[in-house]
């Protein structure tokens, strides 16, 4: 038994103070009780405690892209371009290298899980390696050597985008996303299976990249895990779905049976009131990644009126221009004012069920993001007394800390960082080092 001193927590719903936090041999919370002078060794945790951060939408590999594409001007259509040189030059290893230097990244920040939305499938011409899930291989041990729980959502990409008169065919550098079909990507999903540190999920890229016809089959290859897909983050979405299909992104995922409470839609930044009533209806998650969405000019999306709607919310860091989830979760908030022209959008307790439990949810970890009895014991210190939180109310952290200023990282009752310094690696170092190599290899390969 391992206790944790806390002498700040966040326990149902808000700050409880002097407690500890007992955690079994399992890696789960087996008790919440006063803390005791006399209660033996203890680890003690600085500032306040959150539960573990949930990140529900994740491309590991647009790390290599940051400090690159932010100041080269364009849409978010010719940053993809850029997107595409980096997917071109990975392999398995090199991917590995790439991931698990994001992932230690994202532990650093206080993320115990993450949703690796994984469409890199194959070689660069499109060709299957020997083992055809090599790449999620890759991603799954980067994960686990990381120290952080990972939800795998092998994503379907079929064409190379739609417009008024069908979808596209996909172009070189899609090649190695695909599967040819909607039933060659099944064959592969159910090859994929659950581990001690994995779950497996689904995810439909958009509708610009699945056909109508081919999302029931997607739909039914997830059954009961956690299917996510891209959701009118760009107007032109919603503009050549209407032209070829007549309806929106939304009516046309409601109709094929792929929204609902396994659901999470990712961005759902353009969307009419009939849309947002239907993910509030079907209670699917909306996972907002506010750094990634200003920073590709994605627009606000309708955050509050998701949530009152119904359509529990979540958080992504994306294309990892910022790994902070803190930071993710002011962003709504913050967003939300620049629209709404009034501060308090959501509250305090709002943004932490967005970036701990819902967000947990909606990569189906329903045993993690609260600490409570029973649960994962995975605990967030973040400091009270940096130049950023000194004179902040444990309560409102969310609203003045930074990924800098976590301190201490538990997953599944396991130190994984301490001292805000990775206990298995040099995360800066391997980063340094991996993206390097992402890039050398693209420019030997022009």
């Amino acid at each position: 038994m391992t206790r944790f001193r806390c002498g700040a927590a966040w326990v149902d719903g808000g700050v409880v103070h002097d407690v500890d936090v007992a955690v079994d041999d399992t890696g789960r919370i087996a008790s919440i009780t006063a803390s005791e002078a006399s209660a033996g060794d203890v680890v003690e945790l600085p500032g306040v405690v959150l539960p573990g951060f949930a990140n529900a939408h994740s491309h590991a590999f647009h790390r290599a892209l940051r400090g690159r594409t932010h100041g080269d001007g364009g849409t978010f259509w010719t940053w993809r371009d850029r997107m595409y040189r980096v997917a071109r030059t990975l392999d398995p290893d090199s991917y590995y290298r790439l991931a698990r230097a994001t992932f230690g990244e994202m532990v650093l920040s206080g993320v115990t899980c993450v949703g690796e939305f994984h469409y890199v499938h194959h070689s660069p011409d499109g060709t299957a390696y020997a083992d055809p899930n090599a790449m999620g291989d890759a991603v799954r041990a980067a994960a686990r050597d990381a120290g952080l729980r990972l939800t795998l959502l092998d994503t379907c990409y079929l064409t190379g985008g739609l417009g008024p008169d069908g979808h596209l065919p996909l172009n070189p550098d899609q090649l190695r996303f695909t599967d040819g079909d909607a039933h060659a990507w099944a064959e592969r999903f159910h090859l994929l299976a659950d581990d001690a540190t994995t779950r497996v999920g689904a995810a439909i890229h958009s509708v610009r990249a699945v056909p109508r016809d081919s999302i029931p089959t997607v739909v039914a290859a997830a059954a009961d895990r956690p299917l996510h897909v891209h959701l009118s983050e760009q107007v032109a979405e919603n503009t050549t779905c209407r032209q070829f299909y007549g309806v929106t992104p939304t009516r046309l995922l409601d109709d094929t049976g792929a929204l609902g409470p396994m659901t999470t839609a990712v961005h759902a930044t353009h969307l009419t009131d009939e849309d947002i009533a239907t993910l509030g209806r079907t209670r699917t998650f909306s996972c907002f990644c506010p750094t990634t969405e200003r920073d590709l000019a994605d627009g606000i999306g309708p955050a509050s009126e998701l949530r009152d709607a119904g359509s529990p919310l979540c958080l992504g860091s994306d294309q990892q221009a910022v790994i902070d989830l803190i930071e993710e979760a002011r962003g709504l908030e913050m967003h939300d004012r620049l629209v709404s022209h009034e501060r308090g959008r959501h509250q305090p307790a709002e943004l932490m069920a967005a970036l701990t439990e819902q967000g947990h949810r909606s990569l189906g970890w329903t045993d993690a993001g609260r600490i409570a009895v029973g649960q994962r014991a995975d605990l967030v210190a973040v400091r009270l007394d940096t130049v950023r939180t000194a004179g902040s109310r444990p309560e409102q952290v969310l609203l003045s800390a930074f990924a800098a200023d976590v301190d201490t990282v538990v997953v599944d009752g396991r130190v994984v960082v301490s001292g805000g310094v990775h206990r298995s690696f040099d995360v800066a170092a391997e980063l340094d080092g991996a993206i390097r190599q992402v890039w050398d290899d693209e420019a030997a390969a022009r």
